[in-house]
């Protein structure tokens, strides 16, 4: 040891005299490493050691964020499901991780769909997937609506479209208001009049080419044995929807950032782009607490994802004669989760409306109005029911962007994305088994619900646009009456990857459980994130489409 601090001695000095200097060496090392150790174990005290590493090598907040399946949440305003996604992600797009989230998306087991950020833990739900799904029959919609029967009809004006193998499928007129023009984008091609046509060269995508695509989505990966519904392609009446351009889309973006903005459908959709963009880039994931946040190298292009299931302010807390605990919606106030954030973003892209199925109370100016699946008194009249709600909340929140003085983004409002239950709802028998492409004129199953909120939605959207004050953009993105076509496109009972999922109808006729509100990946939803390049192409460049 004394011969190692001898050769160790600055040449010139006496041996010995590097002793005492090594000895203060050692003392301040000792030290340092103390402080060291005590500074660590405060650390491991605050965050798991696994959690806090990856996130530091990902750059991803949401290590803080206790979302492991024994862990609660305690922010009720939080994204679902923010760690869903697994960050050691592989350098090449092409390697095959299929993701099995550890969350699988579950409810919180009390109010009937999943992805609810609740104070519970995210492991403890009593309910099974298919409780994700809202019940949309009558028995959800209150007093004073009168819906139609989701019975079998044939649309009108289409008893001579036939589906002949890979000859298109046409929809059916658009009920959209005439006076809703404004919004649409102004490029003389409607792009959502037009027809399904099967594409052989088939999608730009796999389920093993894209690791951020969720178990409940993958289709394929949990066993689905059809593959047809990806190849279908939509092509408008009057021009061409060009198949998505990765490159062109990043390019358009360039340092510019996109938004998904909404409830468990919008998430579909932002995976849908990332699967897109992966394909050319790997991201970076910046997620954090309040937001998923992807980021694009080469173009400085950001794409992100914020909760809002209903997009407008919510509390659990007391208010006159609703007890605490039940969730009350302030219809008259935007959701400021993500509209703080608003000025930030170039192109927000909203879903919503699936939620209002849900439990909940309605409140405007402070007074409540009406509930539900919630009204303790039955004497005491309601002056609004869910759906005249949802109209309500779609002008609040649109009306706030296109009014908010620091907001110069595009928006584009995403219509209502039908579900495919038939023969019942998600929790009394529905099913979309056995679909394995788009529907023919004479097979589409009308849905009462959603054709009313899809009204709904149109005519808030309309009065919004009528209280801009400020340079922002909103655009009406329907893809609603062409998607009632697509009910081969959902999971179905493919929603898990369980090798002892039930597939088939029971002896009894009871269908599996059924996931027919979200969309397989690949699938149908990568359509809306042509539609959305195409948009943001016309915007930005001000060129019209090809003519077909």
């Amino acid at each position: 040891m004394f011969k190692a601090m001898t050769l160790a001695s600055p040449r010139g000095f006496p041996t010995m005299s590097a002793f005492p200097r090594s000895l203060s060496s050692i003392a301040v090392s000792v030290g340092g490493l103390a402080l060291f150790l005590i500074f660590a174990s405060c650390l491991l005290l605050s965050y798991p050691i696994g959690s806090t590493v990856r996130g530091y090598f990902y750059g991803d907040d949401s290590a803080k964020m206790a979302l492991w399946d024994n862990e609660t949440i305690n922010d009720t305003r939080l994204v679902d499901n923010v760690d869903l996604v697994n960050k050691n992600l592989p350098a090449n797009p092409s390697s095959k991780v299929p993701i099995n989230s550890s969350g699988q998306l579950i409810d919180s087991g009390t109010n009937g769909l999943v992805n609810e950020p609740a104070n519970v833990p995210l492991s403890s739900s009593n309910m099974t997937q298919e409780e994700e799904i809202s019940s949309y029959v009558s028995s959800n919609i209150t007093d004073n609506v009168e819906i139609a029967s989701p019975l079998s009809m044939d649309l009108k004006n289409n008893s001579d479209v036939t589906d002949t193998g890979s000859n298109p499928i046409s929809p059916a007129s658009s009920s959209l208001p005439e006076d809703v023009g404004t919004g649409l984008v102004d490029s003389g091609c409607d792009l959502y009049h037009g027809s399904w046509f099967y594409d052989s060269s088939g999608p730009s995508y796999t389920n093993n080419t894209c690791p951020v695509l969720t178990q409940m989505q993958n289709c394929q990966g949990n066993g689905r044995p059809d593959k047809e519904y990806e190849n279908w392609r939509w092509k408008p009446s009057q021009c061409d929807l060009p198949k998505f351009d990765a490159k062109k889309f990043l390019e358009l973006m360039r340092g510019k950032t996109l938004a998904f903005i909404g409830d468990s459908v919008a998430r579909n959709q932002m995976e849908s782009m990332l699967c897109l963009l992966w394909q050319v880039e790997v991201p970076t994931n910046r997620g954090n607490r309040k937001m998923q946040r992807w980021h694009f190298k080469s173009t400085s292009v950001m794409i992100v994802r914020i909760w809002s299931s209903w997009l407008v302010h919510q509390t659990t807390e007391p208010l006159d004669f609703a007890p605490e605990g039940v969730v009350k919606l302030h219809l008259d106030v935007p959701d400021n989760v993500f509209m703080e954030y608003i000025p930030k973003f170039d192109v927000v892209v909203l879903s919503s409306g699936h939620w209002f199925a849900k439990q909940s109370v309605y409140v405007l100016k402070n007074e409540i109005v009406g509930g539900q699946l919630w009204w303790p008194d039955k004497s005491r009249p309601k002056k609004i029911n869910n759906i005249e709600a949802f109209g309500i909340s779609v002008e609040t929140s649109l009306a706030a962007l296109v009014t908010h003085p620091n907001y110069t983004g595009l928006t584009i409002v995403r219509s209502f994305s039908p579900d495919h239950y038939e023969g019942g709802a998600w929790n009394t028998g529905g099913s979309c088994t056995g679909k394995v492409r788009p529907a023919s004129a004479g097979e589409v199953v009308e849905n009462g619900f959603t054709n009313i909120m899809h009204e709904k939605q149109v005519a808030g959207f309309d009065r919004a646009i009528k209280k801009a004050t400020n340079k922002s953009k909103l655009r009406l993105m329907d893809i609603t009456e062409a998607f009632g076509y697509r009910h081969d496109g959902h999971p179905g009972p493919y929603r898990s990857p369980d090798p002892n999922k039930i597939t088939q109808r029971g002896p009894d006729g009871k269908p599996p459980p059924q996931d027919c509100l979200h969309w397989c990946m690949p699938g149908p939803v990568d359509t809306w994130n042509e539609f959305v390049l195409e948009i943001i192409r016309r915007e930005f460049t001000g060129k019209e489409s090809f003519p077909s």
